[in-house]
């Protein structure tokens, strides 16, 4: 505008084109995103998923069957676990391979802790992005007890390695079931704590409340899983809808809710952190005794008959599959992920921005639940 002349209609509503991240809260590893805004509005998003952890797909085509599965848990940083039990699915039903009824129950317990461990990072992120810091570090301190718990199983604390195809690396060592319950109890204790200063507080639910709203409809027809679409009031769960190692064999229920935003994607990953920890409980107590393991040929020459799989778990993020090809050899002809983070980090956060004001992004982005290396892999 030329100094002195007076606004016009085109000068007030110029399009401006704003960068937003990596380097912000609501943003997840380098992930960013190019906003047209018109004011504080945003016309249009386009999302970069970054270069980060590229290729792993290829990567694996060169590496044996077992050899890809230090490699496999790159994929999701934050829960490599469920990337460790697809691969796992995968390479025993091209192999015709049996699990023994201990290792069933022992991949289960170790999958809701790792959703339990997930969850209480995406509850850090969201509530110190939006500037809750008391129950971001709570949140971040209980992550650490899981961590501890995998640290004793395994050695590692954040990838583990210990699900094989034929069951788990190694059984449980002694009181490990006793520190599960302590920990969990430790954790379940202080929900009032994390209700009380930030999901029942006025601030979340204005925050939250409407934001990113998205509708059944739209959200099946864009892919979404998880806690994207049972915000939306679905009831889908591929533990529920396609049962795998012992998740069909105690009771527990799929946490729902209504209204499809940002405050209703937040609540159900709460519920569901509740949820897994009576799942593990029950789990725990029904565990059966007996071999973890079901040997397989020497893990460096082994070869599987050709053959192609598809198999698909629930991550804590929604539905992850995998389509696998072998060609006789002793490596992957072809390995393909279908990962939860791609359509909700890309076509569906793409269209909730739409419209969106510039303060909502990482509510947003956030809310939806994505890691940037499910995408970019």
């Amino acid at each position: 505008m030329i100094p002195g002349s007076q606004p016009t209609d085109t000068d007030s509503e110029r399009e401006l084109e704003l960068y937003f991240g990596p380097q912000h809260l609501g943003m997840v590893g380098n992930f960013s995103i190019t906003l047209k805004v018109r004011g504080d509005r945003i016309v249009e998003a386009t999302a970069n998923p970054g270069y980060l952890h590229r290729g792993f797909e290829k990567l694996m085509e060169y590496r044996t069957w077992m050899q890809n599965f230090p490699l496999v848990c790159r994929v999701n940083v934050v829960e490599p676990d469920s990337m460790e039990m697809i691969y796992a699915m995968g390479v025993e039903k091209l192999a015709g391979l049996e699990v023994p009824e201990r290792a069933q129950y022992i991949r289960s317990i170790y999958l809701e802790l790792a959703r339990v461990g997930s969850h209480l990072f995406g509850l850090w992120a969201y509530s110190n992005m939006l500037g809750f810091d008391t129950p971001a570090q709570w949140a971040m301190y209980h992550r650490d007890l899981v961590l501890d718990l995998f640290e004793e199983l395994t050695g590692g604390r954040v990838y583990h390695i210990y699900l094989w195809p034929g069951g788990v690396r190694r059984d449980f060592p002694e009181g490990f079931k006793d520190r599960i319950v302590e920990t969990l109890h430790s954790i379940g204790g202080c929900v009032p704590d994390y209700d009380s200063t930030f999901f029942n507080n006025r601030l979340f639910h204005q925050r939250a409340h409407g934001i990113a709203k998205i509708s059944q409809e739209r959200a099946k027809a864009l892919g979404a899983t998880g806690q994207v679409l049972r915000a939306t009031g679905m009831r889908y769960d591929i533990r529920k809808v396609e049962p795998y190692a012992a998740y069909d064999q105690v009771d527990w229920e799929v946490p729902t809710r209504e209204e499809g935003d940002a405050y209703s994607r937040i609540w159900v990953i709460r519920d569901e952190m509740i949820e897994s920890v009576h799942m593990i409980f029950k789990l725990l107590d029904a565990m059966p005794g007996g071999e973890v393991y079901n040997r397989v040929p020497n893990p460096f020459k082994w070869e599987i008959p050709p053959g192609e799989t598809y198999v698909r778990c629930e991550s804590s993020r929604g539905e992850l599959g995998l389509y696998m090809v072998s060609d006789g050899g002793d490596k992957p002809y072809r390995v393909h992920f279908r990962t939860p983070s791609y359509p909700h980090g890309l076509t569906i956060l793409e269209e909730l921005l739409k419209g969106a004001s510039i303060a909502d992004v990482g509510n947003t982005m956030i809310s939806l639940y994505i890691v940037a290396p499910e995408i970019d892999r």
